[in-house]
């Protein structure tokens, strides 16, 4: 009996990005070394065009200055009219899946704060780009997209148009999940990360907190990558060593591309009309050939939302239709991400009931204890060691802070005092967690609100 491809076309999700001619030549001199050519948009154009002879770099510009990779989306405005294309029932029913339903875009949305200089023009500021796709999909209910978690992190020199890969180095991270904790009751339960670059740090962050990644792009031939001076050595998004074959993995804890015994999963996604890690008719077919030996399949799909992403779907369907005459038999779906990860899921992993948390206060008993409160698992399991701990101040400072540890399994405290926070201090208290199943729960705590939630 075949399995079911899943299509989780996966968006880094990072609103405008403004290129001028002088940016598109740094980023062309990073990439190629190209120092000695003065930047115009008639050099421009004779690159483009091959023109201009750079030896076996000629070809490899030329690819990407084809005029879909070379254009970015700089302004809300050009981001809002492609959206408008994209997210049609016209555009996204072009080609049904096999249950009949239409394509799906699964939106991981980044913060972009805490930057010293903006060349590019980023978004600048907590939960705006969240928030913008959030209402998109309020405005579609129809379409199944999904809102996930993305993340940047910061560069050396606070620059929004890098990423670097230490997580751990800022408060972003934090303060980012913070915030949707509290504000927006939303936490993630899948992520990708950005460039694709995953460190030990990110690694074990992760472990803790989120079950589901969709950045492995792993590829058999590496030739693009190790031709790549920012994907080199090991640079940016190292996927080296991780499956190629479609399967979705526990990673290792010392090493997160070699399968192993940690909790959370790992998916791949192949980029869509890209310059590395590219989705090919090849692994289209694979995805298709291991679906009918049996196997649910997640087949991960990247782009982002600052490209066109219409000539990439449609590219995207085309190795679908072919892959699917040659397949007859294999079911495909669109899917989210969360869905699709599930599949993986051995069925005893399938049968858990869904999670469900409390919190519930204890006053201060004055010469016996201090206030805390007590965080349960009613029903299910947390995944990871604990739920995520948001905190916001009455000064509007935006906190995360580990719990303390019950005998009994599925229950933490948090306890206020003067090595923590007074309860005097405290305006939210916002606690999250998944479960393995991908299902999320968050719930709030408001000092003078009895009992909690």
């Amino acid at each position: 009996m075949s399995g079911t491809v899943h299509i989780v076309h996966a968006i880094d999700t990072e609103g405008p990005l403004y290129e001028s001619i002088e940016a598109k030549f740094e980023r062309l001199t990073e990439l190629f070394g190209l120092e000695r050519i003065e930047p115009s948009r008639a050099n421009l154009e004779r690159l483009g065009r091959g023109e201009i002879d750079l030896g076996e770099k000629t070809q490899r510009i030329k690819e990407v200055l084809k005029s879909h990779k070379a254009n970015t989306l700089g302004s809300w405005d050009q981001i809002e009219e492609m959206l408008g294309r994209v997210c049609s029932p016209a555009f996204r029913n072009q080609y049904p899946d096999s249950d009949g339903q239409g394509w799906v875009f699964n939106w991981f949305c980044m913060d972009h704060v805490g930057y010293e200089t903006n060349p590019r023009k980023r978004d600048m500021g907590f939960l705006n780009i969240h928030d913008y796709y959030a209402e998109l999909i309020r405005g579609q209910p129809w379409s199944r997209d999904t809102l996930e978690f993305h993340f940047h992190p910061m560069s050396t020199y606070r620059e929004a148009h890098r990423c670097a890969t230490h997580y751990l180095r800022s408060d972003e991270l934090y303060q980012s999940l913070c915030r949707r904790v509290i504000e927006r009751k939303f936490f993630p339960a899948s992520y990708r990360a950005g460039f694709q670059a995953e460190r030990p740090d990110s690694h074990w962050f992760l472990e803790q907190f989120i079950p589901y990644d969709i950045s492995n792009m792993a590829t058999e031939d590496t030739r693009d990558i190790d031709n790549s001076i920012d994907f080199r050595n090991g640079r940016s998004g190292n996927w080296r060593k991780a499956p190629s074959d479609w399967s979705v993995y526990h990673p290792s804890h010392d090493d997160y591309q070699v399968p192993g015994h940690c909790r959370r999963l790992i998916g791949r996604a192949l980029n869509l009309r890209s310059r590395i890690g590219g989705m090919t008719q090849v692994e289209m077919d694979k995805a298709f050939a291991r679906a009918e030996a049996g196997q649910d399949t997640v087949v991960g799909l990247c782009s982002h939302d600052w490209r066109d992403l219409g000539p990439e779907v449609e590219s995207a369907l085309e190795m679908l239709k072919l892959s699917k005459q040659r397949h007859p038999s294999v079911a495909f779906k669109y899917s989210g991400t969360v869905e699709a990860f599930r599949t993986q899921l051995a069925q005893d992993r399938k049968a858990q009931r869904p999670l469900r948390l409390s919190i519930r206060f204890h006053p201060e008993k004055p010469g016996e204890d201090v206030p805390f409160i007590e965080i349960k698992a009613e029903q299910g399991e947390v995944f990871g060691p604990q739920p995520f701990l948001a905190i916001k101040t009455k000064a509007n400072r935006y906190l995360h802070d580990n719990l303390d540890f019950a005998v009994a399994p599925g229950t933490w405290y948090y306890a206020f005092h003067g090595d923590t926070l007074p309860l005097s201090d405290i305006a939210e208290i916002g606690v999250a967690a998944n479960d393995i199943l991908g299902n999320t729960r968050v719930v709030s705590f408001v000092p003078g609100e009895a009992g909690g939630c």
